[in-house]
Formats: C-alpha cells, sequence, structure tokens
C-alpha cells in the first residue's frame, strides 16, 4: 500500500485527490494537507469582491466531501517539506511520511515585496482568496458612501492578470448600475508592457479587445509600471519605457485600490535545494514530476514555468484552470504507473481557456498550447461569455461536492467553445 500526501485543498489539490484516488483504488491511502476546511472557487472572488456573490457561494467545507470517498483530510498546513526523507511537518507539529508527494499548495502572496501594498497592514484590497475578496467587498461597502478615485492593478512580477482586469470592468459595471460611475475617476495600472498581454505575449486580439473595453469605459491606463510603494490613499509608480528606463512616475490618488501581487513558492517548499527554483516555485519535468526527487509531483500555480518573453518590467506566465486540470490527469496517470512498476508517459497539454467576465458582458481567450507558437489562438467577447462563466462556476462546485473526475474544462467549456482538444504531437484541432 502506498501513502499519497497531497498539499493543499484548491482547485489544483482537490481535483489531484479526486483522481489520484480513482486511479489507485482502495488499496492506497490518500491524504490532502490544507488550511481552514474550506475549498474556495478562486475564479469567482471578483464577483466576491464586489458582493455579486457570498462566500458560502463559491465554498465547500472538503473534509465532508472528500471523506465520500475514503480520502482523509488533515486540517494543518505544512511547514516544512523534506524530499530527501519522504516527509512532511505540519504546522502543529506533527510529521507525515510518504511515498508520493503531490505539490498543488498555489502561491504565496508576495505584498511584502512593495511597501504599503495588500491588504493586511497596507492600503489595497486583494482577490486572491476568498478571505481577502470578502475584506474587499467590505471596504468596497465604505467607499460606496463616498466614493472617489480608484486604483486596480497588477504588479511587478505578477502572473495572474485577467482577475485584475474582470475586477475593473465589473467594479465599473456595478458603478454604473448604483448610478456613482461619473463621480469615479478609474486607472489600471500593469506591468504588462501592452493591454492585454496577459502574461502570455497576447492572445489573439487581446489587446485590441481590452483597449476598447477600457477606453469604452473610461479607464486609463499605465502599462510598463512598476510600483514603487502604496501610501495612505495614494499609488506611486514608475512608468519605464521599451528598454527598462525611467519615462515618466505617477502619484496615482485612490479611494479604493485592487492591484495583484507576484507570487512566489510557499514557505514550507521554499529554499529545499533541488525541488524548487529561487523564487520557490516547484520543478517538474514534462511529466509534472520533480527531477530531484522522482517520488514528488507537482501541479497548479506553484509548478515553475518560465515567462514567455523578457518584459521591461517583469511578467509571469499564468497558470490556468484548464492547464491545472491538465496537470492533474497526467500526474494521477503517472504515479498510477509508478505504483505498478511501468514508466510515466503521461504529458500535460498546458492549454489555456480563460474566461473573463466584465459584469454585462465577457472575453473567452484561447491559447493552444499557452506558451506560442501555438495550434489555435483566439479571443472572443459577448454577454454570452457571462453566461459561460456563471455556468462553469455551476459545474465546477458541484465537481468538488462530488468528486467527479471528470475535467471540467474539456467537457464543458471547450465543447461550448466548439473547440476539440490539442493532444501533444498530433497537430489535430
Amino acid at each position: 500500500m502506498s501513502q499519497i500526501i497531497i498539499l493543499g485543498a484548491g482547485i489544483g489539490g482537490m481535483s489531484a485527490a479526486y483522481e489520484i484516488k480513482a486511479a489507485l483504488g482502495a488499496a492506497h491511502r490518500v491524504a490532502v494537507v490544507g488550511e481552514g476546511g474550506q475549498f474556495s472557487f478562486t475564479p469567482s472572488n471578483p464577483w466576491v469582491g464586489i458582493g455579486w456573490r457570498q462566500p458560502a457561494d463559491v465554498q465547500v467545507p472538503v473534509a465532508a466531501a472528500l471523506a465520500r470517498h475514503d480520502i482523509e483530510f488533515i486540517d494543518s498546513p505544512a511547514s516544512a517539506v523534506c524530499p530527501a526523507e519522504n516527509r512532511v511537518t505540519l504546522a502543529d507539529g506533527r510529521e507525515l511520511a510518504y511515498d508520493y508527494l503531490v505539490v498543488t499548495t498555489g502561491p504565496r502572496l508576495a505584498f511584502d515585496e512593495i511597501p504599503g501594498l495588500g491588504p493586511l497592514g497596507g492600503h489595497t484590497q486583494s482577490v486572491c482568496t476568498t478571505p481577502h475578496a470578502t475584506t474587499a467587498w467590505q471596504a468596497y461597502q465604505e467607499f460606496l458612501k463616498n466614493p472617489g478615485p480608484v486604483v486596480v492593478g497588477a504588479a511587478q512580477g505578477a502572473s495572474c492578470f485577467g482577475p485584475a482586469y474582470e475586477f475593473a470592468l465589473i467594479l465599473d459595471t456595478d458603478l454604473r448600475r448604483r448610478q456613482l460611475r461619473d463621480r469615479v475617476p478609474m486607472t489600471f495600472v500593469t506591468s504588462e508592457p501592452y493591454i492585454g498581454h496577459m502574461g502570455l505575449g497576447g492572445i489573439g486580439d487581446s489587446k485590441g479587445l481590452l483597449e476598447r473595453q477600457l477606453r469604452q469605459r473610461h479607464i486609463k491606463w499605465i502599462c510598463n509600471a512598476r510600483i514603487d510603494k502604496v501610501e495612505d490613499a495614494t499609488l506611486h509608480a514608475t512608468e519605464l519605457d521599451a528598454h527598462g528606463q525611467p519615462l515618466e512616475r505617477h502619484a496615482l490618488p485612490f479611494r479604493y485600490s485592487m492591484v495583484i501581487p507576484a507570487f512566489t513558492g510557499v514557505a514550507a517548499v521554499r529554499g529545499v535545494e533541488g525541488l524548487v527554483n529561487p523564487r520557490g516555485f516547484v520543478l517538474i519535468d514534462r511529466h509534472q514530476r520533480n527531477p530531484a526527487f522522482r517520488n514528488v509531483f507537482a501541479a497548479g500555480v506553484c509548478v515553475a514555468i518560465p515567462p514567455v518573453e523578457a518584459t521591461p518590467v517583469p511578467t509571469g506566465a499564468p497558470k490556468t484552470g484548464f492547464m491545472i486540470e491538465s496537470m492533474v490527469s497526467t500526474l494521477a496517470a503517472n504515479i498510477k504507473a509508478d505504483i505498478e512498476g511501468r514508466p510515466a508517459t503521461a504529458e500535460a497539454t498546458w492549454n489555456a481557456v480563460c474566461l473573463a467576465d466584465m459584469g454585462d458582458s465577457g472575453a473567452a481567450f484561447v491559447a493552444l498550447p499557452q506558451i506560442p507558437p501555438r495550434n489555435v489562438t483566439w479571443a472572443r467577447e459577448g454577454k454570452w461569455v457571462h453566461l459561460a462563466k456563471v455556468a462553469f462556476e455551476k459545474y465546477f462546485m458541484r465537481k468538488i461536492r462530488t468528486g467527479n473526475t471528470t475535467p471540467v474544462y474539456e467537457k464543458y467549456v471547450m465543447k461550448a467553445l466548439g473547440i476539440a482538444r490539442i493532444r501533444p504531437g498530433t497537430g489535430d484541432e
């Protein structure tokens, strides 16, 4: 019997638990290590931040859901991973031995890299977690009593730009519905070299699509922006030119601000030689396996993926939900193969399909594969995208509640968009 430990109870961790258990059966033990006992559907957090969803709408108690499939939940986060000893130390002092370790922790939010950034002791809000989005909603309610300038954006080193665009456009929609938009100047600040870059070098005409949306909604923007510090009611940023040299300094007043920070790996794995890169992201091969520790696998935001291209201000490559589901299916198949004495052959497709809500509309971005050059790349917009994201939320929440192992992106989203999955090496669409 093998013991499989999964670190993290998010989209990657819960999906991995169900798929690994289904692949291995009752003969092997699967346990999920997490904190707080709640799964949160992260893509819905921008809605939580504006009050369009309540936390309970996007959360599922994980212990009961996992127990129905004979998967243990351990409610204490990992404090240290010792892969040379096949051991994990928990924050409560317990130690867990494993035969296989799956790292799906998500990121550490690096607010500390910019003075004054973040909701804890800083001056900006976040929608990176559901508790952060709940705090953002509380701050937004106070803001509505005395509206004023708003700054939304993504800091240098950020790799998750979609939620920043979503939040800005959803906020615009909500303010217009409240007849308050005329009292709220808005500025979008981003480390991207141009609007719609999204850490991917653009997807189809994402530049034109998102510029048009911002322009129509009277949202100004500053690209190639390095946020220097955030003071109470003022965000200080330096705009760089194409060569990375200072072009202009901006002091942007605000009464409300939401900024996506850069990510790093979590403390439990940072600094483990051979396991992670200097930023703490887990190193993996094409089989989702760590090259140095062959019984360690990883999926999701915690894995190391190099930037798509060099940019004047550092940007990272995002890890989308479709990519995460593909990673999870791959590592489940390869763990099963290893237990059975077969070589690991499964490879993730690493495709990107993003549904970005704009409040009263939406945009769908497809990049197959995510890293250029691509077989398929396009961007579309319309109210149907908003409806598609609402439906996708419902399907994914049902998956987590029931333990369904069906990949939601492939079955529902790709099908709805009329796109077949690209399998590596086939060139088929």
